[in-house]
Formats: structure tokens, sequence, C-alpha cells
């Protein structure tokens, strides 16, 4: 009987621990296992005054708005970031992680990108340079370079919303954005939502520390909002920046099978459409 217990605890733990690594996120602890491997890149998402005060000692600089076009905040074209990403010395078999000070918000937009444009293994370090500080890993002020490589693009349409998705009905839609910017209470809410949104704002998907909170946390938090896996799922923001932490939430940790980010945004949206509060 004893045999038994041990062997379905030793079972579990297994399982427990593979959910774990098919997750996109990673530790502090694990990320400086990792960077040992010449395979691995690791990119600090943040702009790039932020960067040069600290970062991680052996990341580079890739600003998340550098990847974006002067139309609403949409990204520049797939190969003008393939571009971008190998002369960074990216490529997109690397495993590639991403971090921000803490917040998570660029670090998210800056891993869906990846994701959308292919690369095979992206990863969130959890809780941003916080966590990596506060684990007493090395850091740096003295900027990162790397020799030039090729990334291929291969872009993933199924993560990429475009303003007819949104309108198709076939989407639960969720903004991202606080409550008083979804209500239309804040001066940055530019009126209200678009119509038929539901609102988790993407804070809600992490700890006060800048974590990810549990699985069993997350998966109430969207159920409470009527965001279940059965459902195609649309998600954006005013820049649909913020949009990025959450689609790892749903896509990574909970598994949702259908989730996209709507890349025009609420900017898009309320150039030719209503709003409603």
């Amino acid at each position: 009987m004893k045999k038994i217990i041990i062997i379905s605890a030793v079972f579990l733990f297994i399982l427990t621990s593979l959910n774990i690594n098919a997750q996109d996120i990673i530790s502090a602890k694990d990320l400086a296992v990792k960077m040992k491997d010449a395979k691995t890149v690791v990119i600090c998402a943040d702009k790039a005054d932020k960067y040069a005060k600290v970062h991680i000692k052996g990341a580079i600089n890739i600003p998340y708005n550098s990847l974006n076009s002067s139309e609403f905040g949409k990204l520049k074209s797939s190969s003008d970031i393939a571009a971008i990403l190998g002369n960074a010395g990216v490529s997109n078999t690397d495993l590639i992680v991403v971090y921000d000070e803490g917040k998570g918000k660029y670090a998210g937009r800056l891993y869906w990108v990846l994701k959308y444009m292919g690369a095979s293994n992206v990863k969130m370090l959890d809780g941003g340079y916080k966590a990596w500080y506060a684990a007493r890993k090395p850091y740096s002020k003295t900027p990162t370079t790397l020799s030039a490589k090729t990334f291929t693009k291969s872009l993933k349409f199924a993560y990429y919303a475009k303003l007819e998705d949104v309108k198709s009905g076939n989407y639960v839609v969720v903004d991202v954005r606080s409550k008083e910017e979804f209500n239309g209470t804040s001066e940055k809410s530019q009126g209200g939502h678009i119509p038929g949104a539901v609102n988790v704002p993407f804070d809600e998907v992490l700890n006060a520390d800048g974590t990810f909170k549990s699985k069993s946390e997350l998966a109430s938090i969207f159920n409470a909002a009527g965001v279940t896996s059965g459902k195609k799922v649309i998600l954006y923001c005013k820049t649909s920046v913020r949009a990025g932490v959450v689609f790892l939430a749903l896509k990574s940790i909970l598994a949702y099978p259908n989730v996209k980010v709507y890349d025009g945004a609420l900017n898009e949206w309320v150039k030719t459409n209503k709003v409603e509060k």
C-alpha cells in the first residue's frame, strides 16, 4: 500500500513538473542556468533609457515599441520585424526569454509578437527584472550586442485578430484595460469600450510582485468573466500592449485553444466605430 502511495505521489510530481515546464514562463533561477547555453537569448523589452540604467547582464535590448508602426501603434510589416530581430542577434530557433522592469506589459507584448512571428521557443521571465534582482543574479549597465542572425518568419495567423474578426460576433472580446478605462470614467478611456466586450484588467493575471497567478486562480478569474476555454477569444487594450500578458496566461498557462490579439486595438476601433460605456 505504501509503495502504491509513493509511486502515485512521484507520478503526480512528474505530471506537475511537466505542466510547469510546458508553460512559457521561467524563473530567475532557471534562467540563470539557461543563459550558460549560447542558444539562449535574453531580451529586455523596456525602452532604451531604462535598459541603459540597469538590465540583466548579457541581455540585449529590443524596445517593444521599436516593432510598432505609426498606424494606431500596430506592428510593422513582418519582414521589417524579422530584419530587426535578426540584426539584433535573434533567431527563430533560439530559446528566447523576454522581460521588462516587472509590470509585464512590455515583455508580454514582445512575447506575443515573437509567438506570432513563429519563434519556436519563447518564454517570459516570471516577475521580470524585479525577480532577477531579488534572486541576486548578475546585472549590468553595459549594453550587450550579438552577432546578426537570420530570423525566419512563420506567421501564426491564429494569434492575430483584425477589425473584421472583432466585428464578426464569433468571439468573446476581452478588454484588458483598467475598469475606469473600460467604463469611460478615465481620461485615457477614449469614451468607453468596444460594444459587447467584457473587462478583465491585465494586472489581474499577476500577483503583486509581478509573477503570474496560479492556474486555478486564473481559471477562476476568466470563468467568472464568461471567458471559458471552449470559446474563441480576442484580446485588446488601447494599443494591445497590455494584451500580451493575458495572451500568455490564456494560451500557455490555461491552454485555451483559440486566443487572438487585436493588433489595431481601441485606437483603430474608435476611428470608424462607436464605443459604449
